[in-house]
């Protein structure tokens, strides 16, 4: 198989990342759609790490958006992100997102699996540095990288 992110988790996780951005309306998969479809491996080590759960990361994501329009004098008040972005289409990778991936798929020393799993997906997410949007949104959820990476390094 060589390298590369175990072809189910993967599958759903990117799958799920592209319905968020459909959700949202928006044209391109980014970090931020990544981490939200992650999310949806509720059951993973890597989400129980995290501590955050899919409702609260789609608010905090959604508090960022509204602070961005208000920071260039647009006030949308309480209205919901979302939009119409037809099922069909594949919303492109943004060049953050791609990295995020490759990352992912990296070898990993330390990691006795064969295949990169969620978790690898989720130390990609968080070796991040904001301004990028999953960086924006941990920051956002008052997520501790340094302890969630401690988490994920427990057996």
């Amino acid at each position: 198989m060589g390298k590369q992110l175990s072809n189910s988790v993967r599958t759903r996780v990117v799958l799920a990342a592209m319905a968020e951005a459909r959700r949202r309306g928006d044209r391109r998969l980014g970090t931020e759609h990544l981490l939200l479809g992650l999310l949806h491996e509720r059951d993973s080590a890597a989400i129980q790490a995290l501590g955050v759960d899919l409702d609260a990361a789609r608010t905090g994501l959604d508090a960022l958006d509204r602070a961005a329009l208000v920071a260039i004098g647009i006030d949308v008040g309480d209205l919901p992100f979302t939009g119409h972005i037809a099922s069909g289409k594949r919303p492109p990778l943004t060049s953050a997102a791609r990295a995020v991936l490759l990352h992912a798929i990296k070898p990993t020393p330390r990691s006795k699996a064969r295949h990169p799993t969620a978790e690898h997906l989720l130390l990609a997410l968080l070796a991040g540095h904001q301004p990028d949007p999953a960086a924006d949104l941990l920051a956002q959820l008052d997520i501790d990288l340094d302890a969630v990476r401690n988490r994920l390094d427990q057996p």
